[in-house]
């Protein structure tokens, strides 16, 4: 069974940083493209950034551009968001997801981890 399993949401000051880790469970995923999205009280689901299977090149909405970094660590079958820089306007509950292999459907997804960031 797969499961992605997020962590290292919480609390911070704007300005500040956090790193949030989605370790993946049930196969492996270096032939699927690995996201993050976030989702803020009253709006939709909106995409943040992806690590491509391919070449691991990122992909990166532009209001996260520049302070956001996509990793992944194919030994540990984990991804990671780091967050710098960090706005009000980023809080929100964050989602780690996965393509199927060699795919672009998202088919696989974390239960969320809170991200608040104060003024």
């Amino acid at each position: 069974q797969v499961q992605l399993v997020e962590s290292g949401g919480g609390f911070v000051q704007a300005g500040g940083s956090l790193r949030l880790s989605c370790a993946a469970s049930g196969r492996t995923f270096t032939t699927s493209a690995m996201g993050w999205f976030r989702q803020a009280p009253g709006k939709e689901r909106e995409f943040v950034g992806r690590l491509r299977w391919s070449g691991d090149s990122t992909d990166y909405v532009d209001s996260v551009k520049g302070r956001f970094t996509i990793s992944r660590d194919n030994a540990k079958n984990t991804v990671y968001l780091q967050m710098n820089s960090l706005k009000p306007e980023d809080t929100a509950v964050y989602y780690c997801a996965a393509t199927e292999p060699y795919s672009n459907r998202w088919a696989y997804w974390g239960q969320g981890t809170q991200v608040t960031v104060s003024s």
